[in-house]
């Protein structure tokens, strides 16, 4: 046998153990997330639209790679921003209900409101139309067991950042935080993710309630013994919420009236400020209380 042939086999076996060890690499390197919090706006494409009530739908827009995360954390928002044709910037934050975890796309649940610039806009957009994106803007950094009990409080739309505490801590086994959620909606039809919340509470009796709260009866309201026709009284927050403790915590979101009767407004996004309102009544301090 030649030299040559001598050296071909091991020269060969070197090429391709490097095209391997190349391959493997660049399979294994760990995808950077679309969002990473450096201020940079991201165009994503409306991929899919699902409606869910007379106003309100759900929109996906899918990352650049399939096989990229959103980069939020539990429980985080996102900003979204489009130019008017005059050339101002209108920008708005949502709280994305898709698993932080899930890859290729994102789900935002939007309402649509009646001079809203945000999600008239939102509600205009066509398939592969696209929107701008920046993020995630850390609300409240959740960690399994955190509390041993957690009460929910929500109105409408702001459903939104309570469902992404819900599904984060029960998708976690290890995770035995008990959750009582009281959700205020116009009405059965107007109720938004009822059917995951549904599903979310039959699977897990023993770890997630929730209580809805609708203005408007109609049959089935009347019907379901987990609906009540009338507002979130302070009779219900006293006999439903874990009591003000350091082994639990209150969440709440809806709109600002919302949070006028029950918790008292923030004062600022950085500033939680005192809380009012019923909440008060009740004994609960701003160590009890998150305002998202």
């Amino acid at each position: 046998m030649s030299k040559f042939v001598k050296f071909l086999v091991p020269a060969a076996a070197i090429a391709g153990g490097a095209i391997y060890y190349q391959s493997l690499s660049t399979t294994s390197a760990a995808i950077a997330p679309v969002f990473k919090g450096d201020g940079e706006w991201i165009d994503l494409k409306l991929t899919n639209i699902k409606p869910v009530s007379h106003d309100s739908k759900i929109y996906t827009f899918s990352f650049p790679e399939s096989n990229q995360t959103s980069g939020l954390i539990t429980a985080s928002a996102i900003l979204t921003k489009y130019v008017t044709a005059k050339g101002n910037n209108v920008i708005r934050p949502y709280t994305p209900i898709t698993d932080v975890n899930d890859k290729g796309s994102f789900d935002l649940l939007v309402k649509t409101y009646k001079g809203g610039k945000m999600s008239v806009h939102i509600e205009n957009l066509k398939i592969d139309d696209k929107l701008s994106f920046k993020g995630p803007i850390l609300k409240w950094k959740w960690e399994p067991n955190q509390f041993k009990e957690i009460g929910l409080i929500g109105g409408g739309t702001g459903i939104t950042p309570l469902y992404q505490v819900i599904h984060e801590v029960l998708k976690n086994e290890s995770d035995k935080t008990k959750i009582t959620l009281l959700y205020g909606s116009k009405s059965i039809e107007d109720t938004l993710l009822k059917p995951e919340l549904d599903e979310l509470a039959t699977k897990y009796p023993n770890q997630f309630t929730v209580k809805y709260f609708v203005d408007n009866a109609d049959k089935s309201s009347s019907s379901s013994p987990d609906v009540t026709v009338g507002y979130i009284t302070k009779d219900v927050l006293e006999s439903t919420l874990p009591k003000p403790s350091s082994d639990s915590h209150v969440f709440i979101c809806g709109p600002p009236p919302f949070y006028k009767a029950i918790s008292g407004a923030k004062v600022s996004p950085t500033d939680q400020g005192e809380v009012s309102g019923v909440l008060q009544e009740l004994g609960y301090t701003k160590s009890d209380v998150f305002k998202f």
